[in-house]
């Protein structure tokens, strides 16, 4: 007689799964990707936040500019070393002069980052000054910041947005210069302003015929 067999249900199947080598490979795989990955991700964050740090400034350059112009009234923009890194916060207030109290360091009411200036035509509803914190730019071991001419902490405009220069000591350019160690993916970068009060770009290290120099 025949005898029949049972047969296991669903049907065995081969166990699959990594041997130790195969897992080493893998893992040895991983490290090499890191390894390379790392650094080059790393590079590439350090240098977007370094071109970040330019347009940082410009932004606050231009906001001064355009509040003297947009509010027929004197601006001001001043820079301060930021604790945490090194590079500089920006402050922009706001000053309206009156007969017999022009608006220069060392009078006038200017506008406070609590409270509009004083005689502000908008009353309690005035311009505030506007402070920047600096923090999330680089290190200044990364990246530091130079105001020209040395000393210089701050920029004057006119209601027509000129640059005041009956103000002593005011920033003509604001040089920003990579440490050795970034010398070669960060470019050193600088801003000029110009007496009509335009910040731009230039490049601090070509020659003075080329178009990218920054003005002597």
């Amino acid at each position: 007689m025949f005898q029949l067999k049972s047969r296991p249900w669903p049907p065995r199947r081969a166990q699959g799964g990594f041997t130790i080598i195969e897992t080493m490979v893998v893992v040895g795989i991983v490290l090499f990707l890191l390894a390379v990955g790392i650094p080059s991700m790393s590079e590439w964050m350090m240098t977007n936040k370094a071109a970040a740090s330019s347009e940082f400034y410009l932004d606050g350059l231009s906001l001064a500019r355009r509040e003297a112009i947009s509010r027929n009234a004197e601006s001001r923009i001043v820079f301060s070393p930021n604790a945490a890194n090194g590079q500089l916060d920006w402050q922009v207030d706001v000053c309206y002069p009156v007969p017999g109290t022009p608006c220069n360091p060392n009078s006038g009411v200017w506008s406070t980052v609590a409270a509009p200036a004083a005689n502000d035509p908008k009353g309690a509803n005035g311009f505030k000054s506007v402070l920047r914190s600096a923090e999330t730019l680089p290190d200044n071991d990364v990246l530091a910041p130079t105001l020209q001419p040395e000393g210089a902490t701050s920029i004057y405009y006119t209601p027509l947005g000129w640059v005041d220069t009956a103000v002593d000591d005011r920033v003509t350019q604001l040089r920003l210069t990579p440490s050795s160690k970034y010398a070669s993916v960060i470019p050193t970068s600088a801003l000029a302003i110009s007496l009509a009060g335009m910040p731009g770009k230039c490049d601090p290290n070509v020659n003075a015929h080329d178009s990218r120099a920054c003005p002597p």
